[in-house]
């Protein structure tokens, strides 16, 4: 079974956020500090259970982005995957969702992947595109924020568990290939190990420039972004004790908390 898995890098989440002095994007020259995304932890630790279980697994690795991110492929690689795979962007800016499935999408397409995994959204942007954006690309089925999984001694069909509002959980059980994105929890991913980082380090990385896989016309783009602002905002209740009150709870209601 061919396994891929996409990661993103993110910024350090103890990192100082900057915007750029266009004001419509954050400064990255200002990032010193990078790691990989959490949620796609998760997802590379469920596929290295996934190969443990079945003969003859192999997983690839890859990420959308700039000449640094290649440092969470070979995490990736560290943490037991087979080999990794950096399709290259020139800007270091915004990426969109829409550009980062479509190029992904362009990579896998040929490459007869039973099941591809992405953490269910990413620590930066908290979108949670990527991965269905994805599996309609390449018209393949799809589940996200997936709690548990559990591929069919067949090798032709997962079942999954998402996880729903309430606490309560969702089951599917998908055809493969099929992409499925995972939700934080679903396992403890395991510390790279020293000989595997070894290997990631020395191993040579594919790496594809974008434009060479697909040309997009974007669908969207920031126009600005702006620190949150600071506000303040109080209600003082005038009048009787029963007019305090009656006026307290009409303001609950309002707000819906009764």
């Amino acid at each position: 079974m061919k396994i891929l898995v996409c990661v993103k890098q993110v910024p350090e989440s103890e990192i100082p956020i900057q915007i750029d002095d266009t004001g419509s994007w954050i400064d990255m020259d200002a990032i010193t500090e990078f790691k990989m995304n959490r949620l796609d932890e998760y997802a590379v630790e469920e596929a290295l259970l996934i190969k443990a279980s079945l003969p003859d697994g192999h997983i690839d690795i890859v990420t959308v982005g700039p000449d640094h991110c290649d440092a969470v492929v070979r995490r990736a690689v560290g943490m037991g995957a087979d080999s990794g795979v950096h399709i290259r962007l020139d800007a270091d800016g915004y990426q969109s969702p829409w550009g980062v499935a479509a190029a992904l999408a362009a990579f896998a397409r040929d490459k007869n992947y039973s099941l591809i995994l992405t953490g269910a959204m990413s620590e930066d942007s908290m979108q949670g595109q990527v991965g269905p954006m994805l599996a309609a690309c390449l018209d393949y089925g799809w589940a996200t924020s997936v709690i548990f999984e559990k591929i069919a001694s067949d090798e032709k069909t997962i079942y999954v568990e998402r996880e729903i509002e309430g606490g309560h959980r969702d089951t599917l059980e998908l055809n493969l290939p099929a992409v499925i994105t995972i939700q934080s929890g679903i396992n403890t991913p395991r510390w790279p190990s020293l000989s595997n980082l070894l290997r990631a380090n020395s191993q040579e990385l594919e790496t594809i420039n974008m434009s060479d896989l697909v040309q997009i016309q974007p669908m969207e783009h920031p126009a600005a972004v702006g620190y949150p602002q600071k506000s303040r905002a109080g209600l003082i209740l005038s009048g009787s004790r029963a007019e305090k009150a009656a006026h307290l709870l009409t303001v609950f209601r309002e707000k819906s908390f009764l």
